[in-house]
């Protein structure tokens, strides 16, 4: 198995957030933190906006990072799906 380089995709990174004007700190992967940042500019929304959110909607027993992933994931999953069907609003219901 070859050794990943420094900064991979893979590699988990840490930054600051601030949240209802507290600091803390989240570990994701880079194409996480990519596709967040995708997601709060999509909202019009800060990161740290974004983040406040996802962390007062989420269950004690959930950490802030694994909810964001899932957030993350659940914003692609809509998204590819409203790619698939030709985009949100056509085909009634």
């Amino acid at each position: 198995m070859q050794s990943s380089e420094p900064g991979a995709a893979g590699r988990p990174v840490k930054r600051s957030l601030t949240l209802q004007g507290h600091r803390t700190s989240v570990t994701l992967e880079e194409p996480f933190w990519q596709a967040f940042r995708a997601m709060a500019a999509a909202r019009g929304r800060s990161v740290n906006a974004l983040a406040a959110e996802i962390d007062a909607a989420r269950g004690t027993e959930t950490g802030l990072a694994s909810a964001i992933r899932v957030a993350v994931l659940r914003d692609l999953q809509v998204r590819a799906g409203a790619a698939a069907s030709g985009g949100a609003g056509e085909g009634g219901g």
